[in-house]
């Protein structure tokens, strides 16, 4: 297959490294939107093309990956890519996922391709283990824990207060809530109950802390609803200490079964990610492989990833699987 990268940030560096895994892939070309002389990749052999000149590329291509953000560019990148492209994104917006999917399905049906969007572990991995264990437990309650990890959306609102050099910002479960989940006392918790944030700042030199500390736990939505600290460090611990991006959580389903109830259930999926982008390229790329099968068998339109069975995102042979993992 060969495979197109759309963006070349954390992610799309993250999706190079999971096709150098798969020796069923071949990484063509990276398109970005900066200067093409001014970006060095991994990848022997692939071109470095501006973003203006993509459609030249449509006979050349399998399957695009887009690694851009949900906020501004997938709502506009993935609709366009998708006329030429089979293509596959991870945006991340739930609530907008609606939207979202139909303005990609009717771009894609226009061009004759396969467009997969919100794939990743969350839309994604946590996604599929939502469905298949409310399948399995129709009787019970959905949980969603993220962390411990780096929101790179809250660092980024926090870098935007006024004084602020650089900012992490920690999603953290509260362990009392996780145990009551995982003990099947299906509670009802409240945001706060459920997660704290930690907060690490670079401050300008003379800049007024107290002030970005109340900027930062009364900003609504982002933090104003949760238990907040805010720790001021130099750039040099930042460099040190919080230069990675690691991130996971866990999605549990808690159920009853039998009669009137008596037997308590309990499903747990996990995740522990020392790189939040390297694992998220991972999940687009083994789902370009669902999109190539699918588009091979002559399917349009937009998909999600309920629409693919385990088979189709997998490089073994069926009697590999039958072998081996069932």
């Amino acid at each position: 297959m060969n495979i197109g990268i759309y963006g070349y940030g954390n992610l799309g560096r993250g999706v190079e490294s999971a096709i150098a895994q798969n020796p069923d892939m071949r990484l063509v070309a990276v398109f970005t939107r900066r200067a093409p002389e001014s970006l060095s990749i991994a990848t022997p052999g692939a071109q470095v093309v501006s973003a203006a000149q993509v459609e030249q590329w449509k006979d050349k291509i399998d399957v695009m990956i887009i690694c851009g953000g949900s906020a501004t560019d997938l709502p506009a990148m993935t609709p366009a890519l998708a006329k030429h492209f089979c293509v596959v994104d991870s945006y991340d917006n739930h609530s907008s996922i609606p939207a979202h999917f139909a303005a990609v399905d009717s771009a894609a049906k226009a061009g004759g391709k396969v467009a997969l969007i919100s794939c990743g572990w969350d839309p994604g991995m946590f996604s599929l283990n939502r469905l298949y264990a409310g399948a399995l437990l129709p009787e019970g309650n959905d949980y969603t824990f993220w962390g411990r990890g780096v929101s790179q959306g809250h660092s980024d609102a926090i870098r935007r207060i006024p004084g602020v050099v650089d900012a992490r910002q920690y999603t953290v479960p509260v362990e009392e809530a996780l145990e009551q989940v995982r003990s099947g006392q299906n509670p009802e918790l409240t945001a706060r109950q459920k997660h704290k944030r930690e907060c690490y700042v670079v401050a300008q030199e003379g800049a007024d802390l107290e002030a970005i500390r109340q900027a930062i736990v009364t900003m609504p939505a982002y933090f104003a609803p949760y238990d907040t600290t805010v720790e001021f460090i130099t750039l040099e611990e930042m460099r040190k200490n919080h230069a990675q991006l690691p991130h996971g959580g866990s999605v549990i389903r808690t159920g009853v079964t039998g009669k009137d109830g008596c037997h308590k259930q309990v499903i747990e999926y996990k995740l522990t990610l020392d790189s939040n982008p390297e694992f998220t390229g991972s999940a687009l790329v083994a789902y370009a492989r669902g999109v190539y099968r699918k588009a091979a068998k002559g399917e349009t339109g937009c998909v999600s990833v309920f629409d693919f069975s385990p088979a189709e995102i997998s490089p073994l042979s069926r009697e590999q699987m039958l072998s081996h993992m069932l």
